[in-house]
């Protein structure tokens, strides 16, 4: 009852109690559509399919997790919001080689509107390209009823049309709600498999298909990579920043010494999603042109049971945590503010030096971080290939819902302390509603 009334402050504060139901009800929309089928499709054909663990079974079965059911149902959200994660990724990278991009990135608000106009184009014309692949494979696998142009066309323009719906519903949770819309979508879909991943392991005990051992110690390795996960979004290096002394009239100010807490994972769980979008582009078009041996072959060693697929996933990770961690981080510009705010690290010189003293730490610590997020994202699937359990819960997967409670929980707490209520995540509790 403690625990209840204490999490129940949440909703005493009006702001946070609108964002948290817009975003609640957002979702409930979001995952009404996994009962609104696309037409042509022989759905029975296509779970048994997908119920094979090797093939274009395992693929299928992969993506099926970030859409939270919609691909195995083959419904109108069956693409969810990978297009317009894809298409953000293709856009951050042109801004740095295209004048033009470079040139709008730096205009400010304007800028952005203009960037994010221009990715919703490119989410569309992905949407067309991942749908219509999507079409190739079915019907090379005969699992439409009555496969040509026409169901084509009709197939294409239902999931075009619901990718670009889940986008704007993306970016309604990202005006209006809590958290960063495309990832609170993917962490629905996610999330949403979880109680059926339960159920499945305790029906496989009871039908002898597994030890009761043999579930314990799947727990336990899936409780100990969340609590590595955990420790690594909440671990930081704090660095010590001193302000000098300033007298104005009769009153003294600064003198005061603060820290910078520099994440072991400055860009948290966007590039675990930036990777898989930008893995699940080659494996869609080798599985759409499967019927060709080349692409049979690399349809195969794309398949997330796959060492190399694991590799590539690990890569890419390292590379995004790099590349979004620049993004994100200007070493020059923080060195620039702290120096005109009248501080300074102590035994470093201001300006130039300390942008230095940041880039390394960056550089030194942001290695650590990708490494260490690139190896807790393939640990899974590594244990997948040593145990076989009855449900696909991948690396990539557990990362974006871990990170993303995480997130989400952080900014809640942010609301709970500006009205005086204690934090939740730093002790463990809240505090009754009459504590002010």
């Amino acid at each position: 009852m403690v625990l209840l009334r204490n999490f129940i402050n949440i909703f005493y504060i009006p702001e946070l109690r609108k964002k948290i139901l817009f975003t609640l009800g957002v979702l409930i929309i979001y995952r009404l559509g996994i009962h609104i089928p696309t037409v042509g499709i022989n759905i029975d054909a296509l779970k048994n399919v997908m119920g094979q663990s090797a093939g274009i079974g395992g693929l299928l079965g992969y993506l099926d997790i970030f859409s939270g059911g919609n691909l195995k149902m083959c419904t109108i959200f069956a693409l969810g919001i990978s297009p317009y994660i894809t298409a953000s990724i293709m856009m951050q990278l042109l801004g740095f080689t295209i004048p033009h991009l470079e040139q709008l990135l730096k205009e400010g608000e304007y800028g952005r509107k203009k960037i994010n106009q221009y990715t919703r184009y490119l989410a569309f014309a992905i949407s067309i390209i991942q749908s219509f692949s999507f079409s190739l494979i079915l019907e090379n696998w005969g699992l439409v009823l009555n496969p040509g142009w026409g169901f084509r066309f009709v197939f294409v323009l239902s999931l075009t049309v619901g990718s670009m719906f889940v986008m704007w519903l993306g970016e309604q949770i990202g005006q209006h709600g809590i958290g960063n819309g495309s990832s609170m979508i993917i962490f629905a879909s996610i999330v949403s498999r979880f109680p059926a991943h339960i159920l499945q392991t305790v029906y496989s005990v009871q039908q002898g298909a597994m030890g009761i051992l043999t579930a314990l110690i799947i727990l336990a390795i899936f409780l100990a990579i969340t609590a590595c996960i955990v420790f690594l979004e909440k671990g930081v290096r704090k660095i010590p920043v001193q302000y000098s002394r300033r007298i104005i009239g009769h009153r003294v100010y600064g003198g005061q010494s603060t820290y910078i807490p520099f994440k072991i994972n400055p860009a948290g769980v966007m590039p675990v999603i930036f990777a898989s979008s930008v893995l699940n582009v080659p494996m869609f078009l080798a599985s759409a042109l499967s019927k060709y041996a080349g692409f049979k072959w690399l349809a195969g060693v794309l398949l997330p049971t796959n060492i190399l697929h694991n590799v590539l996933m690990f890569i890419l990770i390292v590379f995004f945590s790099f590349f979004y961690t620049a993004l994100v981080f200007n070493p020059e510009e923080l060195a620039d503010n702290i120096k005109k705010s009248g501080g300074f690290l102590p035994g470093i010189r201001p300006g130039r030096k300390t942008a230095e003293f940041f880039n390394y730490l960056l550089t030194r610590i942001g290695l650590v971080g990708a490494i260490y997020l690139g190896l807790l994202a393939v640990s899974p699937n590594i244990v997948k290939m040593i145990i076989d359990y009855p449900f696909s819960l991948y690396g990539t997967s557990l990362l974006i819902a871990v990170g993303v409670a995480l997130e989400s929980a952080s900014q809640i707490e942010s609301y709970l302390i500006e009205h005086r209520y204690e934090g939740f995540l730093s002790s463990g509790r809240l505090k009754g509603r009459g504590a002010r």
